[in-house]
């Protein structure tokens, strides 16, 4: 009941926002009593909480398994960074959306649980790069720390235009990003 009460919630929250949605909205919808709800979280903020942590350490763990592949370069591992961003748009958009926009309903308390593991996923990408530029495969003038917040500036926002659906794949559209990206930055 925990998942469907979560399930819900990120569709209810991607549609009406955050702030908009009652519990009861929540409950009603799913047909379950308010002490159901309770039951599994204490506040709708734990709940917004508990979204955005599986969120970010889902993606922190795909992050970490292209980094960790031997078999790939620095470039294709980015490539792959950068088509996993935008693929999962299409299997976890409203959690995309939810991470993003309702951030700032999230107590300090309940931040300072979710910021140091998305600044894990920043600093991976950072390395990456550091790597990319001791290997010669970047250029060695490059500030790693801003390659590392372009790449996700690029990224990060799809969710709010990408159509999974529309006339380009995740893979085109993370494709035209990768070419925009190595070209600015490959030797």
């Amino acid at each position: 009941m925990k998942e469907k009460i979560t399930e819900q919630s990120i569709r209810l929250f991607e549609k009406k926002g955050f702030t908009e949605t009652s519990i009861q909205d929540i409950v009603d919808s799913l047909g379950v009593t308010k002490g159901t709800y309770y039951y599994y979280f204490s506040s709708k903020e734990e709940l917004l909480m508990d979204i955005h942590i599986k969120y970010i350490k889902n993606l922190v763990e795909a992050q970490e398994k292209i980094l960790y592949n031997e078999q790939n370069n620095c470039k294709e591992k980015l490539a792959e960074i950068v088509y996993m961003l935008i693929g999962n748009i299409d299997s976890q958009g409203p959690s995309a959306k939810i991470f993003f926009r309702e951030m700032k309903n999230l107590k300090p308390e309940h931040l300072e649980k979710i910021i140091p593991i998305r600044d894990q996923f920043r600093i991976n990408i950072e390395q990456l790069i550091k790597e990319g530029i001791d290997k010669g495969e970047f250029k060695e003038h490059l500030n790693a720390p801003i390659i590392a917040l372009g790449v996700l500036g690029v990224t990060n926002w799809s969710y709010q235009w990408f159509k999974p659906n529309g006339s380009k794949s995740a893979r085109e559209v993370s494709d035209i990003f990768v070419d925009m990206i190595l070209n600015g930055v490959a030797r």
